[in-house]
């Protein structure tokens, strides 16, 4: 049996060297009073590392663990408690307050949260700090930043470079520089071995990089190259030309240590003139990139596109780099320091700006690409793209808003229509969505395709009210734009508010209005599905389920034929319905079980829970209570993460409180919590995998 999640920590690729005193200093504070450690220090010391060693050395003391929050890829505090969100099992799809929502979830968790990289965010972390440690008294968090975050009972550990020797005897080998420097140049060079001679220029090369991890990296990485002696040299040559003039500094923090600048710009120096070039144009990357998207952003006359795949190359092998193979592919990252002094030589180049519209040309078309593609064969890879490169379109998005560009934002915000819905980001659109329309007041289509967006994120949302606005402005354009798929688009907005309010006879007038079994191409096909998918739920709600059978069949065979996997697990899950209303339970427990594989693939959280109350209900009815109550229990779990349980439906809510009566009356009330208890408990590998077992 699996345990339950309990943190999302990465897996150490490398040993760490040395950190005995700090880890063991941070455990004594935890274990203490402190709610919050800030480890701060320069660039390149190691605060990362040092802090995913430790949080998975206290995660145990955790009941619910372990949790990384990443902040190097937001440029916007605003978004701060949607990251923290994310990097928990939290899928609200509330359109409640993020930290309201933060807050209820941690309010009685015992949780170690680790904010990594807050230095360009200190206000915004010190108020979100402050706002969960009041809400949330098991929370503990440990934070790694240049800069402290000024909260009241904050810790401060300064994170030191690494002991270097200060003598030449045998026992300097055995000082944690050395060590550090050894083991990773065995790692970057074949058959590397430290001889005794060459312990001596080891010893030399770690005293001159003081220490400094990072710095020791990138040293490690020229080994192969140069021996240990000549690079030494370089570096005192290098030193003694810089002294304290070349900075490239964090903005509002301490100087960088002069033995880091030293590297870096060693580093840089040694990289060939197209190496230099690529590397300061990659720093407009926010997260994680591909190859396509380095290609297609980074080339011109002066850097040919067929060099770029070989540069790459280069530039992970002189740790510049580093390469992340992932199901969807090889990808790179650049750690924070190496993208800034990467940024800071784009400025001098007088390229920033244009970089960075690529930046947003190149993420914009992504976005309309996939809305494009969405609806066909390769959903699946796009879902797998689109959330690969989401700290990417965040910074896209940013830069149009901080530019004044609505138009842009609003533009690729409505394309990204089914990443806000279907990925679980309903939230974050709403944020951007609502900026961007209050700087893009003109209408026209960019503006329609916002609104209807709009009023998709606050369908999912259950905000019943925005739903009805947004519909009512979005009716007024596409009734002058005479547009069957936009008409079609406008019948979903408003049929699926009038089921939200419980209008159900009154929504299915509304869309057998519009003929949206048909194909019209354009901006809107979603929409067109949408509105399928609702209509087809709306047969259950009337009571019509040989007729909602009949559409749900029809809606799945369309969905074959295109390929498409999202709505036609819902198709499936409709069916389910219609098969239990029929009476035709194995039927119903096919079709479900079938809903929840393609919900599942997708993690789609709403989908995956209201596939395990049906489930449950289909068990109640036949009569096997106990198996119910646990489905029941899983599905509860799941829901918790939601903020919104059965998505608000009076239909969905009264069929849960019949399967509770029902498995209680079979199973008694001491072993419908049991089981219930049990479920709740079950990871959720283990939950779908006994929801799946046919019985």
């Amino acid at each position: 049996m699996g345990e339950r999640q309990v943190g999302n920590l990465p897996a150490g690729k490398t040993k760490l060297v040395g950190r005995r005193t700090e880890l063991a200093d941070i455990g004594r504070l935890f274990a203490g009073a402190a709610r919050l450690v800030t480890l701060t220090g320069v660039g390149g010391v190691g605060k990362t590392r040092l802090a995913l060693e430790a949080a998975a050395g206290l995660q145990p003391r955790f009941r619910d663990g372990a949790w990384l929050v990443e902040l190097s890829p937001l440029r916007q505090g605003g978004l701060l408690a949607h990251l923290i969100a994310e990097a928990l099992p939290l899928a609200d799809q509330t359109a409640r307050p993020v930290i309201d929502v933060l807050a209820d979830y941690l309010a009685d968790r015992e949780l170690l949260l680790v904010l990594d990289t807050c230095e360009h965010l200190t206000d915004a972390c010190a108020m979100t700090v402050q706002a969960l440690a009041r809400a949330a008294p098991g929370l503990r968090i440990l934070a790694t930043s240049r800069r402290t975050l000024n909260v009241p009972g904050e810790e401060v550990l300064t994170v030191e470079p690494l002991p270097i020797p200060e003598t030449d005897d045998p026992a300097a080998a055995q000082a944690d520089a050395v060590v550090l420097l050894a083991e990773r140049a065995a790692e970057h060079v074949p058959g590397f071995a430290a001889t005794e001679a060459g312990r001596a220029e080891l010893i030399a090369l770690s005293r001159r990089l003081e220490g400094l991890p990072l710095a020791i990296e990138l040293a490690a990485a020229r080994l192969g190259e140069l021996p240990a002696k000549e690079l030494t040299e370089r570096l005192d040559d290098r030193f003694a030309v810089l002294g304290e003039t070349d900075e490239l500094v964090y903005e509002a923090d301490p100087p960088w240590h002069q033995a880091l600048r030293t590297a870096i710009g060693w580093s840089h120096q040694l990289c060939s003139p197209a190496e230099r070039l690529l590397w300061a144009r990659l720093s407009v990357f926010a997260g994680t990139f591909d190859a396509e998207a380095a290609r297609q952003m980074c080339a011109d006359a002066h850097l040919a596109a067929e060099r770029i795949t070989d540069l790459l190359a280069a530039l992970v092998d002189k740790s510049i780099l580093t390469w992340q193979p992932t199901g969807g592919g090889e990808r790179y990252r650049m750690l924070d320091t190496l993208r800034e002094y990467g940024a800071d030589w784009l400025r001098r180049l007088g390229e920033e700006d244009e970089l960075r519209r690529r930046h947003r040309d190149h993420y914009r078309a992504l976005a309309h690409r996939a809305d494009a593609a969405w609806m066909g064969p390769d959903q699946i890879t796009w879902y797998d793209r689109t959330v690969a490169e989401h700290a990417n379109l965040r910074a896209a998005l940013d830069f149009c808003l901080a530019e004044g560009d609505g138009h842009s934002a609003l533009e690729m915000g409505g394309a990204l229509w089914f990443f806000w819905l279907a990925c679980g980001y309903l939230g974050e659109g709403r944020h951007y969505l609502d900026r961007a329309m209050q700087r893009c007041p003109a209408s026209g289509p960019v503006r329609s395709k916002g609104i209807w967006t709009s009023g998709v994120i606050a369908m999912g949302q259950g905000d019943s009210d925005t739903v009805a606005r947004m519909a009512q402005e979005f009716r007024a354009g596409a009734e002058a734009a005479a547009d069957p798929a936009s008409l079609i688009a406008a019948a979903h907005l408003e049929g699926t508010h009038l089921l939200l309010c419980g209008k159900p006879a009154q929504a299915a007038t509304v869309f057998d209005a519009v003929p949206y079994t048909q194909e019209h191409g354009g901006a809107y096909t979603g929409a067109r599905f949408l509105a399928w998918m609702v209509r087809t739920y709306v047969h259950t709600s009337l009571g019509e389920f040989t007729e909602a059978a009949a559409a749900a069949a029809a809606l799945r065979a369309e969905c074959v034929k295109r390929g498409e996997r999202w709505i036609r697990a819902f198709a499936d899950y409709v069916q389910g319905l219609a098969e239990l209303g029929l009476g035709r339970l194995d039927e119903a427990a096919t079709h479900t079980r079938t809903a929840l594989k393609g919900k599942a693939v997708l993690h789609d959280s709403i989908g995956i829970a209201m596939a395990l109350d049906l489930l449950a209900s289909v068990a109640a009815a036949t009569g096997q209570g106990e198996r119910a109550a646990r489905l029941l229990g899983i599905g509860q779990r799941i829901w918790d993460t939601t903020g919104r349980s059965q998505v608000g439906l009076p239909d969905l809510l009264a069929a849960r409180e019949a399967c509770e009566r029902q498995a209680r009356e079979t199973a008694g009330d001491a072993g419908y919590e049991a089981a219930f208890r049990k479920g709740v408990e079950d990871s959720t590998d283990d939950g779908l995998a006994y929801a799946l077992h046919q019985t």
